[in-house]
């Protein structure tokens, strides 16, 4: 699955730095996580690094984007042949 982020976000500036496949924007209101690029950091860390940075705990898994581990590693792999690619 990758994550969201709730409405019980209070725009820190925290989770967004940390987010190495880019996934976290501003929204509208909140911060937003893009299912497409979220990988809950499997390739790059061992927890999701916006779940341990994030002081108010407003990042849960996304039942909307279920995704296997296996899912996660081969999403992980295709946007970083990616980032390769286009340098």
């Amino acid at each position: 699955m990758s994550l969201y982020i709730t409405d019980e976000c209070i725009n820190c500036d925290v989770c967004e730095p940390v987010c190495p496949n880019e996934a976290i924007f501003m929204g509208e209101i909140i911060y937003e996580i893009n299912p497409n690029l979220c990988t809950e950091c499997v390739g790059h860390h061992d927890k999701p690094q916006c779940q341990l940075f994030c002081p108010v705990d407003c990042i849960p898994l996304d039942p909307n984007h279920p995704e296997t581990r296996e899912e996660l590693q081969a999403k992980y792999e295709k946007l970083t042949a990616q980032k390769t690619a286009s340098k």
